[in-house]
Parts: structure tokens; sequence; C-alpha cells
């Protein structure tokens, strides 16, 4: 009963609107802001960085990324993969309960057995689902002869998944939010419903969810992983979200110490000055009381170009020309747009379209672009465009966000004789364009989905070029192709990386993209945490977080 009266006590408190007002409470609870929002708590529409997250804290599955993206057990304690990298099979854990729900017998949550993750994985795939997801599984087997169509519960512990065609890179995709189990007899009832009725295996269970407002995930009592000591994960008592759009009230928020975290800051904005330098460190004044950690993020930021004549308003688009592609990568200083327009948060992209950070691949073997207007000069004049003249205007297209980069691009490559005009649009109209190659030079960026190189080289791959695949630059090269089917087909880590850094030497080369900068994760927190890890791929894993017990809560 007491337990019962501290949990109501936790719920009122994290629920509270009371600005500043002080709450006693001795329960750790770390509080964070999603100023993009949050659409669904179901792992198949966990899309974007902000599903993403919160899904993240709910949810298990087979296989896990440690904080090196290595893969590691999860709810499989282990598998093997077939001599012909066909099948896998996996041995799950037989400790694992899904979170307590009325609709489990005696309201508790039940085990989790082989056939969940079977159900999970068609779900994605269901077409009436429609899943952003279902890609994951474009290798699967679904033909009768498997009698399984690519899944198999072989019993409660033992599951089978059968490939039609080797991928190496398979193991990382089921690392992904989109793989995460559910139980059926829940997603059944609740049907839709269930994006904001989650039930899962994670470290924390849902409490409540207000949209626009705040969101509750409270501890896991019976969660299933422990630390090194052999105490029971998390440490946690709660974690809650609010949805502060402005990004100068979250950061006004977070200085008053009504949030414990700042994260995707792109640059120093004037109202940060006050607590990060430019060399993008805590300043003097708060540096006994805050941590800012910065590592490699799996994200390279660009501008593709689309280089044939596949939309006729470009007229004979002279981008199809290799060295009108190379002059526009030389002609403007990287350096000084990320020092100027990014706060030195992220490092200029002078290597290849893969960022550094990728597990086992080495970005410094590829040579890419360096600022040199000289050489832009020399290969215009070898397109037959001597100092621009009579190279037709050329459309840079970009969200608002990057308006700024894409102007200082524009300047530079003025002067080097490029002129070209700027088409600004709403993120998703941007997106849209780019799709149905409406644009010609166009801002895009690449997140990881899994950690292979193998996920940047897709965006090439001349059998993506269709309306819904990634290769929007509409680039096509048959040698091209054969190096990245060849990669598919190599088990053999180092072979495969080294025929990934010729495909990713032959991108640069041939110039359909032309790379800005690879990203950097940033995090500022208080020293009342410890265990707050980042990762290249930028989850947010609140498992093993401690903080400090504070009498005196601020409440929000």
């Amino acid at each position: 009963m007491i337990k019962h009266l501290a949990l109501i006590c936790l719920i009122a408190i994290l629920y509270s609107c009371g600005g500043n007002k002080k709450t006693k409470t001795d329960k750790t609870v770390f509080r964070y802001n999603e100023a993009a929002g949050i659409t669904s708590l179901d792992p198949a529409f966990a899309r974007d960085q902000a599903n993403i997250w919160a899904v993240n804290q709910v949810y298990n599955g087979l296989v896990q990324m440690d904080d090196n993206l290595n893969i590691k057990p999860c709810i499989a304690r282990s598998w093997e993969i077939s001599e012909d990298g066909l099948i896998y099979t996996f041995h799950l854990r037989n400790d694992v309960f899904f979170h307590d729900h009325n609709l489990f017998k005696n309201g508790k949550g039940r085990k989790v057995n082989a056939s969940d993750f079977v159900n999970s994985f068609f779900r994605i795939i269901d077409e009436t689902v429609a899943s952003p997801g279902a890609w994951i599984f474009n290798n699967i087997d679904r033909t009768a002869k498997s009698n399984y169509l690519g899944f198999e519960a072989v019993n409660d512990t033992l599951l089978k998944i059968y490939l039609n065609k080797p991928f190496p890179p398979f193991l990382g995709l089921l690392t992904t939010p989109y793989c995460y189990v559910t139980p059926y007899e829940i997603v059944d009832y609740y049907g839709k419903d269930f994006r904001n009725n989650p039930i899962g295996t994670g470290p924390f269970k849902f409490k409540m969810w207000k949209e626009g407002v705040k969101l509750v995930f409270i501890k896991n009592e019976n969660y299933f992983e422990k630390d090194q000591n052999g105490l029971s994960l998390p440490y946690l008592d709660a974690v809650t979200v609010s949805f502060i759009p402005d990004r100068q009230s979250e950061f006004l928020e977070f200085m008053k110490g009504n949030l414990d975290f700042l994260s995707g800051m792109d640059g120093r904005g004037h109202y940060t000055e006050e607590l990060v330098d430019e060399n993008s460190k805590i300043t003097p004044k708060y540096s006994d009381k805050f941590i800012i950690e910065t590592q490699p993020y799996l994200n390279t930021e660009y501008m593709g170009i689309l280089i044939n004549d596949v939309n006729k308003k470009f007229g004979n688009n002279p981008l199809k020309h290799k060295q009108i592609r190379q002059a526009i990568n030389f002609g403007f200083d990287r350096e000084k747009m990320v020092s100027s327009f990014r706060g030195n948060i992220g490092s200029p992209a002078i290597y290849g379209i893969v960022p550094s950070g990728m597990p086992g691949f080495n970005s410094p073997g590829v040579k890419g672009y360096e600022y040199n207007p000289n050489k832009s000069r020399e290969l215009l004049a070898e397109a037959g465009y001597p100092g621009g003249k009579g190279l037709p205007e050329i459309t840079l297209s970009c969200t608002e966000k990057r308006k700024d980069i894409f102007e200082f691009i524009q300047n530079q490559l003025n002067e080097i004789g490029i002129k070209s005009k700027l088409d600004i649009n709403p993120a998703a109209v941007h997106r849209q364009m780019v799709a149905r190659s409406l644009d010609q030079v166009f801002w895009a960026s690449w997140i990881a989905d899994y950690p292979d190189a193998e996920n940047y080289f897709a965006l090439f791959y001349s059998k993506n070029q269709t309306p819904a695949g990634p290769n929007t630059t509409r680039f096509n090269n048959s040698y091209f192709d054969k190096l990245y089917e060849r990669s598919q087909m190599q088990s053999n880590d180092s072979v495969r990386y080294a025929i990934y850094r010729e495909m990713d030497q032959l991108i640069i080369d041939e110039a359909p993209v032309v790379p800005l900068y690879y990203d950097q994760v940033l995090r500022i927190y208080p020293k009342s945490f410890t265990n707050f890890k980042g990762n290249p791929m930028n989850l947010l894993n609140l498992k093993s977080i401690k903080k400090e017990k504070s009498i005196e809560t601020s409440d929000q």
C-alpha cells in the first residue's frame, strides 16, 4: 500500500504544471524536452529521432548496440548464422516479460516467446499497417518453399529468420526500433491506438501522454537486464518528456533546472553563449555545474546533384558533366562554413560520403575535396565554360534551416563563375520535390539506420532509383553496382570494408553529391548524472544513468 501511494505521489509530481514550484520528493527523474514533438509510441513507426528516443525506453529487440556500436545480446542470449549467410538462428532468454496490462492473465505481464517476434516482424511488412520500416525485411525469403515466409518460431525460445540472399549488415538491421518486440494481443486490442497505449519489455513503462504537453515513463521494476554488479536496471525512477517547441525557451528551462538535458544544438545561438564557448566547451562560469560531451554522429549532411536529364525543366542539364560537379566540390570553404555556421559542431566533409565513427571504416582512406578555387576554375574551363561563361544558372534548393549555409556556398561559387539562385521551401515540400526529381541541387542528410557503411552506398545503387527509393541523385554506374552487389555477398569484414572504400572513392570522384560536413553528437547535462554515455547513432539510452538524489526537485 505504501509503495502504491508513493507511485501516486510521483505521478502527481511529474504531471504537475506548476512552473518553478518546488516539490518534496526523493525520486530520481530524468527530464528532457522534445521540440520536434512525438507522433507515435509504436515501434512500427519509429522513423525519426523523436519517436526513436521515446520507444527506446519502452521496448527491446533480439539484439542491441553498445556505446561503441558493437552488436550485443538483448532478448536473444545468443545466435548463429549459417555458412551461406541465409539462416539466422536466435536463442531467446526465458526471463523476459512484457509490462503489466489488464489484458494479460491476472493483469501481470506474460513471458516473451519466439512467436511474439514472428508476429511483430510480420506486422512491420503488413501493407495494412503501412510501417515506414518495411524495407528492413527486403531480403527476407517470402517464397512458399520456406514454409514460414521468412520467420519461424521453432519453439518458445528458438527463432529462425530466412534470407533470400546473404546480407552481412542484417544483424545490425535487427537493432533498429522497427524490430522491437510487441505483444500481439495488446496490439490487436488497440489497433491504431497502440501508438498511445504502448506495452513493451523495456526498462521503463508507459504511464501517461498528454500530446504536446507531457509524456511520462516510470521504472519497470521487473526489467531483466542487470549491471555488472548484478544490480537491477534501470536506476532512475521515471523519465518525463516535455514539448517546448522554441529552442530558446527550452534552453532557459534547462538553465533554470527544469530540464536535465540539452542536445541537437546547431552551433552556438546568441542565447547559448553564456554556457558554451566558441570551441563547444562549457564556459568557466558553469564548468562546476554542467558537463558537455561531443563525439562523431553517423550523419552526413550534403548537397545532392540531379546528374541527368530526367527533369526537362532544367534543359540540357550542365551538371551531367563530371567536371562541373567537381568544380562545385572544390569551390567553397568547408572549414569556414563549419566554423561560421555550426559553431565548430561537426567536421568538414573532406573525405567520402561515409562519416567518421562508422565501425571498421577508415574515412581518411578516401580522398575527398578541400577548398581549391583555382582547381574549380580549371575544371570549368575543361568543361567548356571558362570563367563560368555560358554556364546556365544553377538552382540550389534547401529548407529555411539551411538557408545561411546555402547562401555562403552560393556566394563562394559566384566568385569562381558558377551562378546560382536559391529555392527555399518548407521541409515537407522540400522532401517531396527531392523525391520527385524536381530539384537540381538539393540539401540532404543521411543518418545511418544501422552501423554499416552499406547504408550510405544504397543511396547510389541504380536499382534504388524508384520514386520511393533512396537514390535521389539518379546516379547510375554499372561498376559501382557490381561493387555494391559484391560487397553484400562478402561475409569477411576486412574484405567488405576494402570494397566499401573503393565504392566511396568512386562516388567522390564521380561527384553526384557535395559532402558538406560530418555531424557530431553534442550533449549537455548536470554533473549530478553519471553513466550518461553518448554513441555515434545518437540513441538516448537511459537505463544505466544514475542521478544523485535531491530532496527538492523542480516541477514544470
